[in-house]
């Protein structure tokens, strides 16, 4: 069976979905096919919370509806072979798909280290973003006690906060000194430890695995350390690779880091051929060094670029590197981050001053629901560019996180900062008079002053 489409997209989740509903948007007379495994797609950023705060996988599903509200066809199918001279792709139910135009959206896969023995033993998962897979590790996890995480990046932290939450036997090894540390400097790292150990998570942190044990099932974490922790299920939270195998066998140019190469209208070295997401290659704003980082947040402002480009490049939308914009709630706490570290510039090459500022998320402080804020700005000493922040405190952390982004993708010094306008509300936002992230750039800009 042959079918013939204007925009083939390779993959379902955010990004594709994003690059599709883009691409029919702008160019609304082309056909628009997306093809995936999966019937069901899961929410990505979502998972760790289908194991406490959510009751189970079937409350963290992307709905297909906004697809077909846009005029974009599905077909629950998986791509195996693509063929970029001829413009065919062929899938593993025997269609052949002619298109004219090719997105890449292929996601990732979790990481599991060849050197690593007995990550085949049962009750051992990863977390990919497969539901009927994360059903089963789901009622693992229910069934039993002692849970060991490996890997304090943001997917291991939050499931330890989840199940700790719920009473479970919960360890997280980490090999680095800091849990969240590719993400935060060290005092906010630490801030997220505290809560974790609250929760009743144990903490092994600059502690490395060295194999896992059991006959056929796990038993136990042993670590180079020599101790051995009790397992009933152990998670493997170590990481994603971009998952380029289709990508590569068509033959497509793959990075060093293993991620399709693009340029910055996402599109490959075949000028018909794009891709966007977890697949294809990141490199930072700030730095311009090409990184692994994964984001559902670049994945889907990369999407918009391709889908924007498909069909008439436009110097207005191109893809200017991932600001790398994160956040998380451990504990009832935010912890959000945009930019570098400081101690990341500082490792780049960057002079840089960093100071930081506590107020309130609502005001007056009598008002119901009011807790802290502390925001802190890096800022390049020379010219005073903010190269990154950090926000902790409430909910709305999430949404400030995403104002100093844009200051940092626009470009803003600490002094333009300092000059913006805020709307304020009781109910809503700190006060006008100590509105935190103003008072984190007031302390950057007399700091700055008295060098």
């Amino acid at each position: 069976m042959n079918k013939k489409v204007d925009v083939l997209v390779i993959g379902g989740s955010a990004a594709g979905i994003v690059a599709a509903t883009t691409g029919k948007a702008f160019y609304g007379a082309k056909s628009v096919l997306i093809v995936r495994k999966e019937a069901e797609a899961v929410v990505p950023c979502g998972i760790p919370y289908i194991f406490g705060t959510l009751k189970g996988v079937e409350q963290n599903i992307i709905p297909n509806a906004p697809l077909e509200q846009a005029g974009v066809e599905l077909m629950i199918d998986e791509v195996i072979a693509v063929n970029k001279t001829e413009k065919t792709a062929q899938t593993a139910n025997g269609t052949v798909i002619v298109y004219d135009k090719l997105v890449f959206a292929t996601g990732s896969l979790p990481k599991v280290p060849a050197w690593l023995k007995g990550t085949d033993l049962e009750n051992v998962f990863t977390i990919p973003k497969d539901k009927e897979y994360l059903k089963r590790l789901g009622e693992k996890l229910e069934a039993n006690n002692n849970i060991v995480i490996i890997g304090g990046g943001f997917i291991g932290v939050e499931i330890a906060d989840e199940l700790g939450k719920k009473g479970k036997n919960v360890t997280l090894v980490e090999v680095l000194p800091h849990v969240l540390s590719m993400a935060f400097d060290e005092d906010f790292s630490e801030k997220v430890e505290q809560l974790l150990i609250k929760q009743n998570v144990t903490l092994r942190t600059t502690e490395k695995v060295e194999e896992l044990l059991g006959d056929v099932q796990v038993t136990g974490v042993k670590l180079e350390s020599g101790d051995v922790l009790q397992a009933d299920v152990v998670i493997l939270a170590m990481g994603y690779m971009p998952n380029v195998a289709l990508a590569q066998e068509a033959g497509i140019t793959i990075n060093d880091l293993g991620a399709i190469r693009v340029d910055e209208y996402m599109r490959t070295a075949d000028k018909d051929i794009f891709a966007v997401g977890d697949c294809a290659e990141k490199f930072s704003f700030i730095t311009r060094i090409v990184k692994g980082v994964m984001l559902a947040s670049t994945a889907c402002s990369e999407a918009r670029i391709a889908g924007m480009n498909l069909y008439g490049l436009s110097r207005l939308r191109t893809f200017g590197g991932t600001i790398s914009i994160f956040s998380t709630a451990i504990g009832g706490v935010t912890f959000a981050a945009a930019g570098v570290t400081e101690h990341l510039a500082i490792d780049r090459g960057f002079d840089v001053v960093s100071a930081g500022a506590e107020g309130i998320d609502k005001h007056p402080k009598a008002i119901p629901g009011c807790g802290s804020q502390f925001v802190k700005l890096i800022v390049n000493r020379e010219s005073g560019l903010v190269l990154g922040g950090a926000v902790m405190g409430g909910v709305s952390a999430g949404e400030l996180i995403n104002v100093i982004g844009m200051i940092i993708e626009n470009k803003m010094t600490i002094h333009e900062v300092l000059t913006l306008q805020f709307g304020t509300h009781p109910l809503l936002t700190g006060s006008p008079i100590g509105y935190p992230l103003l008072k984190a750039a007031e302390a950057v800009a007399k700091f700055m002053r008295h060098l």
